[in-house]
């Protein structure tokens, strides 16, 4: 069990049964009475939210997770299967996976959340190197200023690059905030 004074945003907490994150958090001290903290509170399975108030002598639960290092192997018809130590393989849904599946390679590890066996967060790692599949040439002249340019990386994902940056480039992709980071290497 957690106390109210521990709730911080990030905090994974349980609530009737059902996992909760924290995405934001207030803490208010009236002159008189007991402290509030309210928090804005996102289900881990079904994705919705609500805001819910607490005083400073309530207790919150601690969900039981399971967090499993899983290797990334391919992409069938029933999701993505992913592969732990042992060879048993994990099938992860597209809508669990959502925008991250883009930036999956074979091969790469993932840290995946599991609660009451049932995966309700995936975990990328911050970089991964993608090719650019097609993107037009820069024009000329045109290095102003940071100016980017749209291009497509293996995967089917459209991103903003660099004009420098060429089709069949290989380049770092930054997969908390899904941009460019760097060019690793030309075609």
């Amino acid at each position: 069990m957690f106390s109210v004074s521990d709730l911080r945003k990030g905090l994974k907490v349980e609530i009737e049964s059902e996992p909760y994150v924290i995405t934001e958090f207030t803490f208010t001290k009236p002159g008189k009475g007991q402290s509030i903290y309210a928090c804005k509170l996102k289900n881990m399975i079904t994705g919705t939210t609500m805001t819910k108030s607490y005083r400073s002598s309530e207790k919150i639960g601690k969900p039981q997770l399971n967090e499993r290092k899983l290797e990334y192997s391919y992409q069938d018809t029933d999701g993505y299967v992913f592969m732990d130590e042992n060879f048993e393989q994990v099938i992860i849904g597209v809508e669990m996976l959502g925008d991250n599946r883009h930036f999956l390679n074979e091969g790469i590890e993932v840290g995946v959340l599991f609660y009451n066996e049932r995966v309700v967060e995936i975990t990328l790692p911050n970089f991964v190197e993608k090719e650019i599949v097609y993107t037009e040439p820069g024009a000329r002249g045109d290095t102003a200023t940071n100016v980017l340019k749209p291009a497509t990386i293996e995967g089917g994902y459209e991103i903003q690059i660099p004009l420098f940056v060429n089709q069949g480039d290989i380049i770092k992709l930054d997969t908390r905030t899904s941009s460019y980071a760097d060019r690793i290497s030309k075609a």
